[in-house]
């Protein structure tokens, strides 16, 4: 919603970045509460992990942020180039991010977006959370920001993408998924659209993140699944509580002191108060209607005998048919099934595996493979092992064979040369040297196996090359005007 510049000011002589919303939001008003909605909430806020607000104002129409400029790399473009990131390194981070959202929390002030792309790691390695954009001081009413579910969907709670209410655990939710990508080079729940992803937020338990990597210790692995509790009772509660695991890791990465919240889920209701006149008109009136009966039974007999006849129907019916809709209603629930391994089986074979689970499958590439045969399955995630749930959808990388590539032709050009030619091919090369009376030095003389020969990406091709005559030169001296034995002498030394 806004464009960033980077500045100086020349009344500090120093350099700042400068937000300025956009042309086309400066007419809408639900666009400029939330850009002042930003400064509001981040200048309020002083830590070293936050990023610092130095003025904020508009002139004829132009909105602007000054803030202090940062010099680094946001968490994702670290993660998209490095992958996998060591987990004391982590961890390190993550504590900083902590300690930034808990100055925050403290002033009733939820970020609402917290995710790699808004936390920028400077030179020096320190953490900075920026991007306010749809942070929002938390009141009574708080639900969603201007009546709409902001925020980026990979990272998201499960109250948040139901558009529920927000809290200081939604952004201990996000911290979670962050640490969680950080240290598995992925996010937990990933699908086409965002609906799909936030639909698994909501629904789907995420696979443990020890098992994508199994270099991470116990507690950070235990420290993740807490924060990331689709039930916000079940997470950290606090930023500090979160912050004091963190920090027990680093000194004991494999200790089991994550502890679990155990809360009654069973919510406060509001009823009436039932005072002494309301029980005493309740009271008179059921005393009123069963006179009423018994007179009427009493008058028709036949009616009584029918009714009695009704109820033990009733009896009956309730008695077998509700344990009966409980059994199918249970049955119909999704459920946790264990996922069979369909790698190697062609997608037939997959199919009907998976059909016996209620599983189904969405093709996400096509690789070449030389050891699975083309249209069978290489890989799969979930791996086999793993729980799943019914009707939900799995990925599957499918064979396109062994890749044949032509060999090039590469007599006459040099070694170098043939090199490339084959590492353009995915072909590997193997040298080896002979003489040769015609050939210049250095200059392939013939190839195995032949050019335009079809072969197996990845095998290696024989290239002979010139090492010249094999026969070595050496300097003449000059031994004109000198005896007879001196010149001999000098020419044996030379060995002529």
């Amino acid at each position: 919603m806004a464009t960033v510049y980077k500045a100086k000011c020349h009344v500090l002589n120093r350099y700042v970045a400068i937000k300025v919303l956009r042309d086309e939001f400066t007419t809408d008003d639900e666009f400029i509460k939330r850009f002042n909605s930003e400064a509001q909430a981040a200048a309020s806020l002083t830590h070293p992990n936050i990023v610092s607000i130095y003025d904020v104002g508009n002139e004829e129409n132009l909105y602007y942020i000054v803030m202090e400029l940062i010099q680094g790399k946001t968490l994702k473009q670290i993660i998209s180039e490095d992958g996998t990131l060591p987990w004391k390194w982590s961890v390190n981070i993550a504590i900083q991010i902590a300690s930034a959202l808990e100055v925050a929390h403290k002033n009733n002030i939820v970020h609402r977006d917290i995710k790699p792309h808004n936390i920028i790691i400077t030179e020096d390695g320190i953490a900075k959370v920026t991007d306010f954009g749809i942070a929002k001081a938390v009141s009574n009413s708080t639900i969603t920001a201007f009546g709409t579910t902001i925020g980026s969907v990979h990272y998201f709670s499960p109250e948040h993408a139901r558009g529920g209410f927000t809290d200081a655990k939604s952004d201990l939710y996000s911290l979670g998924v962050v640490m969680y990508e950080m240290l598995t080079g992925r996010v937990p729940f990933d699908a086409d659209t965002p609906v799909s992803i936030a639909l698994k937020h909501m629904q789907e338990k995420a696979v443990e993140p020890i098992k994508l990597n199994p270099a991470i210790p116990f507690a950070i692995n235990q420290i993740i699944i807490k924060a990331m509790q689709k039930e916000q009772n079940l997470r950290y509660q606090s930023a500090t509580e979160m912050l004091r695991d963190l920090s027990l890791a680093l000194k004991n990465p494999d200790g089991n002191f994550v502890v679990e919240h155990n809360f009654d889920a069973t919510l406060t209701q509001r009823i009436p108060t039932i005072n002494s006149e309301v029980l005493h008109r309740e009271q008179r009136e059921d005393i009123k209607n069963k006179n009423k009966d018994v007179g009427y039974f009493n008058n028709h007999p036949k009616a009584k005998i029918a009714m009695f006849i009704l109820i033990f129907v009733l009896v009956c019916a309730l008695g077998f048919g509700i344990p009966y809709f409980l059994i199918v209603g249970l049955n119909k629930a999704p459920e946790n099934v264990d996922m069979p391994n369909i790698t190697g089986l062609t997608l037939q074979e997959a199919e009907a595996k998976l059909k016996d689970i209620k599983v189904t499958y969405q093709i996400t590439s096509e690789e070449y493979n030389n050891e699975i045969e083309k249209g069978k399955i290489i890989s799969q995630d979930p791996p086999a092992g793993y729980k799943v749930l019914e009707k939900s959808t799995i990925s599957i990388v499918i064979s396109k064979g062994t890749e044949l590539v032509k060999v090039p032709k590469l007599a006459g050009s040099t070694f170098e040369e043939a090199e490339s030619s084959l590492n353009d091919v995915n072909l590997k090369i193997e040298k080896i040297e002979e003489t040769s009376q015609k050939i210049q030095e250095g200059i392939v003389i013939k190839q195995e196996p032949k050019e335009n020969t079809e072969v197996k990406a990845g095998e290696t091709v024989k290239v002979y090359v010139s090492k010249g005559t094999g026969i070595k030169k050496i300097a003449v001296p000059s031994v004109i005007g000198e005896a007879e034995e001196n010149a001999k002498k000098s020419l044996t030394e030379a060995r002529i």
